[in-house]
Parts: C-alpha cells; sequence; structure tokens
C-alpha cells in the first residue's frame, strides 16, 4: 500500500481518482491547490504525487519545480495528471522532473499501471537521502565534513 497525494483543482477528478486509488489497496488524499500542496508535503511526505499540470494560481509545473529544488523532496516520485494533450506538455512535464505522464479523461487500469510502475521503480532503487548527504557522498565528501549549510523550506 503506499500513500498518494492527488493535487487538482478538479474536485470531481480528484475524488474519482481518489476513489480508484484506493480500491486499488492505496491510502489517499487530495488538495485542490498548488499552494496547499507544498505546506502538506513539508508537514507529511507521501509515496508519490499525482499532480495536476493546468491549475489556477500555482501550475502543476511550478509546484513540481519546487519539489525538485527542495533538499527534503527532490527525489520524491511525481506523475503528471492533465487534460493537455501535447507531445510537447509531455515533455515539458518530463524535463521538470516528472516520472510519468497520465492524460485526462484516464482509463482506470491503465493509471494504477502507470501508479504501480513509477512506485516499483522507486522500490528497486535507494531510500530516500538528504541532498546534502546524497550529493557529499557521490562528490566522494564525508558528511561531518560538509559545511552546513541551512536549507529553504517552500510554503
Amino acid at each position: 500500500m503506499a500513500h498518494i497525494l492527488i493535487v487538482d483543482d478538479d474536485e470531481l477528478i480528484a475524488e474519482l481518482a481518489a476513489e480508484i486509488l484506493i480500491s486499488g489497496g492505496h491510502a489517499c488524499g487530495w488538495v485542490t491547490d498548488g499552494k496547499k500542496a507544498l505546506e502538506l508535503l513539508n508537514w507529511k511526505r507521501p509515496d508519490l504525487v499525482l499532480l495536476d499540470q493546468d491549475m489556477p494560481g500555482m501550475s502543476g509545473a511550478q509546484v513540481l519545480r519546487q519539489i525538485r529544488a527542495s533538499p527534503s523532496l527532490y527525489d520524491l516520485p511525481v506523475i503528471m495528471f492533465t487534460a493537455m494533450s501535447g507531445a510537447s506538455d509531455e515533455e515539458q512535464a518530463r524535463y521538470n522532473g516528472a516520472q510519468d505522464y497520465i492524460r485526462k479523461p484516464f482509463d482506470q487500469k491503465f493509471m494504477l499501471l502507470k501508479i504501480r510502475q513509477v512506485l516499483a521503480a522507486r522500490a528497486e532503487g535507494p531510500k530516500h537521502r538528504d541532498l546534502r548527504e546524497f550529493l557529499a557522498q557521490s562528490n566522494g565528501i564525508r558528511a561531518e565534513n560538509q559545511p552546513h549549510i541551512p536549507t529553504r523550506r517552500f510554503v
């Protein structure tokens, strides 16, 4: 069972997706805007975020960029969830750091398959490490020799 956060300004779509995910064995909840999503992510980290691309105020792309810039969330799996249908939209989502892309209207089985694939890829990889620790290790620097860099929380 995975904990999944749905971020979509259309409450009917968010509720439908939540029902599908719950029936698929996952725990989930939703918020209706990007700012609320970032506030929630600073409080509790889910296993995956299903993020609408086109929302008023803060777009899904802006939320995704802030997630990728966060030392505590940089490796959080994100699937973009949108009604946009162009290939350039999918490329932009991947460029911004999304692991996958689901177009609306969505097929229940297809959505569950995509989520299962992203979660499986995450399960096979390393568990989350603080970004400073990850960068220090990848550069051959011991963490205790790394200068302290204050982190900034996005809200």
